[in-house]
């Protein structure tokens, strides 16, 4: 049997791989063959949240706890949802590139969660 993925629209394993992308020939759905794991911090591991999930660009997350912003008076509550998320490479300690009302972030992954 090949390591090919099953679909993650209708879960059966008729894929095929064509070119970037992961194809199924039963329901006609895509998706990039970037796996989850692939993605990684500057440490080389897989960027995780605080509970342990997997994170990936364009991922929605949720602030775990309130996040005082260093140098202004800025505070982001807990519970803010932020969408599309980016995992930039070679960002320093800050894994997540992210955009909320208050502006543009780097933020470290231990104080979110995937939603």
């Amino acid at each position: 049997m090949s390591n090919l993925p099953a679909c993650p629209q209708c879960t059966l394993e008729n894929t095929y791989p064509d070119g970037d992308n992961f194809v199924c020939p039963d329901c006609g759905f895509e998706w990039p063959r970037v796996a989850v794991g692939d993605e990684v911090d500057a440490a080389g591991g897989p960027v995780v949240d605080a509970n342990g999930n997997t994170l990936v660009s364009g991922d929605t997350v949720i602030l775990i706890k309130d996040l005082k912003v260093k140098g202004s008076s800025i505070v982001l509550k807990k519970g803010t949802k932020i969408k599309g998320i980016r995992l930039p490479e070679g960002a320093g300690d800050h894994e997540v590139d992210c955009k909320t009302d208050q502006g543009a972030f780097m933020l470290k992954a231990e104080f979110m969660k995937k939603a």
